[in-house]
């Protein structure tokens, strides 16, 4: 008979500076989130430089950067269904051919049906703006014209 040694598998646990930097993190997060609260969050304060403008308008979700996102992931998940659809032509060149149509044709159904709600976000954005610009009176006058 062989003997071989058995060592436990090394565990990983929480030691006493890991549970202080836990409580640390915690305590940082909601001061921070609190003192950005209060210099992004709120409408009534002007910002004059551009970068904590940019910063003011990331924090309130007026700028959204899934629109960006989604099409760039859009444009890679496409040219990865085409350049993996060449596997195969091994195999049929009519499931080539499926996959190369149909796999394009899914995504951008689905991409296109998910960009259908930022768009639509974006125009009920503008026409609140365009809403807040214009007094009710003058809205009044054009409604009855």
């Amino acid at each position: 008979m062989y003997y071989y040694e058995q060592t436990p598998a090394p565990t990983t646990t929480f030691t006493n500076g890991s549970i202080i930097w836990t409580i640390v993190s915690v305590v940082l997060a909601v001061i921070g989130g609190i003192v950005l609260y209060y210099m992004f969050f709120k409408p009534e304060k002007e910002v004059q430089n551009k970068y904590l403008l940019w910063l003011k308008e990331f924090f309130s979700f007026k700028k959204m950067l899934i629109e960006d996102m989604l099409k760039i992931i859009y444009t890679i998940l496409a040219l990865f269904i085409t350049l993996w659809s060449f596997t195969f032509i091994t195999v049929n060149f009519f499931s080539f051919l499926a996959f190369l149509i149909i796999g394009n044709i899914v995504i951008r159904v689905v991409f296109e049906s998910i960009l259908l709600n930022v768009m639509i976000w974006k125009n009920t954005n503008d026409i609140n703006k365009k809403m807040k610009s214009t007094p009710m009176k003058e809205t009044k006058k054009k409604v009855e014209e």
